[in-house]
């Protein structure tokens, strides 16, 4: 199959203001805190993704939406500058998203502003423009939702492959995934997500990641799953795969799923095994850490 793109990412980009050594408790009443460090980076789970993969030698494009505005020149040219092609971004009238996360040693909370997020839809989407499409933070664009099934299903009877990240759904529902699961090769939550995704389809209680994984690999993708210090595991056809995490010192763990993802997709477009892509996405995940934000530190395919 020729196409222009090895791998297309359909999702979220935005600037990410990263506070490194934030309070646990913030002070109202127009009170000023201190914190360690901070960071203005790419952010968003689409983009990260995309520079990941690129920085592999993946031929990349980026299809999303940002404002006509500053931080939409920023969020396009640090794609461009990182050999994404950003071309296929839609331009909207509507300000780009922002994202504050307030770090403390590898926990973070992170506050978003959706700005032009929730209005992207599947008609703003490229057809037959790579191999694989890859679809991320489902629960930031309920715009592309509905249409989404329908999207992948022709992108795969076009011979292309596809994957889905639903990152955290804000409002904690996980609801309308059923349908989309159903025309996606891989899956890749992390531990919690793929817990919750199990209970809400299957009205299961909490369980083990092995269990969820194969409840939500019954409907048709291979699923896996990111599981932190524990590093990850894959369902596929009945089958559990293992990796372990690599040991690292992290210094900013923001993005280091999406690095995942990024190492994950391009192994499996070199045509690796299920068990050789775990230990290159983990690998990408693990080096991730190492500098302040998503992409600083994303690693080459040699580095890996």
């Amino acid at each position: 199959m020729a196409r222009d793109f090895d791998l297309l990412v359909v999702g979220d980009a935005n600037p990410d203001v990263v506070l490194s050594g934030a309070p646990r408790g913030l002070a109202y009443g127009q009170r000023e805190q201190l914190v360690s460090g901070g960071d203005l980076v790419l952010g968003g789970s689409g983009a990260i993704t995309a520079c990941g993969a690129a920085r592999l030698g993946v031929r990349t494009a980026f299809a999303g939406r940002v404002g006509d505005d500053a931080a939409g020149r920023f969020v396009l040219g640090a794609l461009a500058e990182r050999g994404v092609d950003v071309s296929r971004c839609v331009i909207d009238s509507r300000p780009t998203a922002m994202t504050v996360v307030l770090a403390d040693g590898s926990d973070r909370a992170i506050l978003t502003s959706p700005g032009c997020l929730p209005y992207l839809t599947v008609e703003d989407l490229p057809r037959g423009l790579a191999r694989h499409v890859h679809v991320s933070s489902y629960f930031l664009q309920p715009g592309l939702a509905p249409g989404l099934p329908g999207f992948l299903a022709e992108e795969r009877r076009a011979g292309a492959t596809t994957s889905l990240d639903t990152n955290d759904d804000p409002a904690g529902e996980w609801e309308g995934l059923g349908e989309v699961l159903a025309e996606v090769d891989v899956f890749l939550p992390n531990a919690a997500e793929a817990r919750a995704v199990a209970a809400r389809l299957f009205g299961a209680g909490p369980e083990g990641i092995e269990a969820a994984a194969a409840r939500i690999g019954g409907l048709g993708p291979t699923v896996v799953v990111k599981d932190g210090g524990d590093g990850a595991l894959a369902w596929q056809a009945g089958e559990l795969t293992r990796a372990p995490a690599v040991p690292v010192e992290p210094v900013d763990t923001v993005g280091a799923g999406d690095s995942f993802n990024a190492g994950l997709l391009a192994a499996r477009l070199r045509g690796m095994s299920l068990r050789e892509c775990l230990r290159v996405a983990v690998t990408c995940g693990s080096l991730s850490t190492q500098a302040a934000g998503g992409t600083a530190a994303q690693p080459t395919w040699k580095e890996v």
